[in-house]
Order: structure tokens, then sequence, then C-alpha cells
């Protein structure tokens, strides 16, 4: 009688969950690797060197920002720095529709990282279950 067993009880992680739940953590690590380190490209024609120049901080708050960028990717692969990394990207995301909307006045710019920071968030809120 101790093998009875209920459909609804769970076995452990299938393959797919593993999978499903590694899928968009992965892409959002990807798109802010590259997002972060196109930052990096000193081109002063270059469009992040114009974009930065607009708001008016300095160059160095490019730098700063790319390196947030690629540190909070990085830190969304591990459960124990996951918390801490899924803040990093999401403060960018913030401060970019800030700008968006007050710096560079244009609201329809500011629905991309709105996007991406419910993607995020949704990744950090499955991640927590993981």
């Amino acid at each position: 009688m101790s093998e009875l067993r209920f459909l609804a009880e769970p076995e452990g992680r299938h393959r797919l969950d593993i999978f499903t739940a590694w899928l968009p953590r992965l892409g959002i690590v990807l798109a802010f690797l590259f997002i972060g380190s196109t930052k990096f490209n000193d081109d002063p024609y270059g469009e992040w060197f114009k974009i930065f120049e607009q708001i008016g901080l300095g160059q160095w708050f490019r730098h700063f920002t790319g390196a947030m960028q690629v540190t909070g990717a990085l830190l969304l692969l591990t459960p124990w720095t996951r918390t801490i990394g899924a803040a990093m990207l999401a403060c960018t995301m913030v401060g970019a529709m800030i700008v968006d909307v007050f710096v560079a006045h244009a609201i329809g710019y500011a629905f991309l990282p709105l996007l991406l920071l419910c993607a995020i968030t949704a990744t950090w809120l499955t991640g927590r279950t993981s």
C-alpha cells in the first residue's frame, strides 16, 4: 500500500520543467549581455554616445549603465544572486523609461524598457520557485 500515489502528486522535476524555467532566463541574460556590452563602444557618432550625451551626466554614466546590465545579467544565472541581478536590471529599465519620457520626450520609446522590465520581473518570480 505504500506504493499508492495520487496522480496529482509530483514525482520530481521533469526535464521540460527545467527547460521552460531556464529558457526565458537565458533569453534575458543574453539580451542584457548584448545591450550592456554595446554601451562600451566609445564611438562619438554611436547611438549610445548621443543618448548619454543628451542625458547630461557624462559618458561615465554610459559605462556605469553597461556595467550594471552586464553584471546584472550574470548575477541572474545563479539562485544565490538572482534577486540582486534582477534588481540591477530592473533599475536600469526604470531609468531608461524615465529618460525616454522626461529627457527624450518620447513616451512611445518607454514601451520597450517596460516590456523588458516585465520580462525581468516574470523571470525573477519564476526563478524563486525553482
